[in-house]
Formats: C-alpha cells, sequence, structure tokens
C-alpha cells in the first residue's frame, strides 16, 4: 500500500491544483431531511407518474421491436 501512496504522491505533487476550490461551505446539512423534500417534491409534481407510463411505453415498444 505504501508503494500506491508514494506514486499517487509523486504524480500529484507536480499538478498545479489550487486546493482551496475543493473546500465547501455547506449551509444545511441535513441530508435525509433534503432527500425527503426531493423525493416530495418528486411526488406532488407528477414525476412519478410520469416515470411509471414512461417505463410501461418503453417496455410496450421494447417487445414489439425486439426480434425473437
Amino acid at each position: 500500500m505504501n508503494f500506491f501512496s508514494d506514486m499517487a504522491s509523486q504524480l500529484t505533487g507536480h499538478l498545479p491544483i489550487d486546493w482551496a476550490v475543493l473546500a465547501q461551505n455547506i449551509t444545511d446539512p441535513d441530508i435525509l431531511g433534503q432527500m425527503q423534500r426531493a423525493f416530495t417534491h418528486f411526488l406532488k409534481t407528477g414525476q412519478a407518474w410520469a416515470l411509471l407510463i414512461g417505463l410501461a411505453i418503453g417496455y410496450m415498444i421494447r417487445s414489439l421491436t425486439s426480434y425473437g
């Protein structure tokens, strides 16, 4: 493992990377709450029905156009 870490440090040691770009300022750390709000929005806007209808129509088209 030491060989790989040494090689990685040699490869990245010569790259002009500004490591401050990788830092983030997290304003809302409630990840589960964000996921719940996104899923609720997904259901309220009717996108779930569109997904199910699209899957059904796509499956029917695939079965009609496949050979064998």
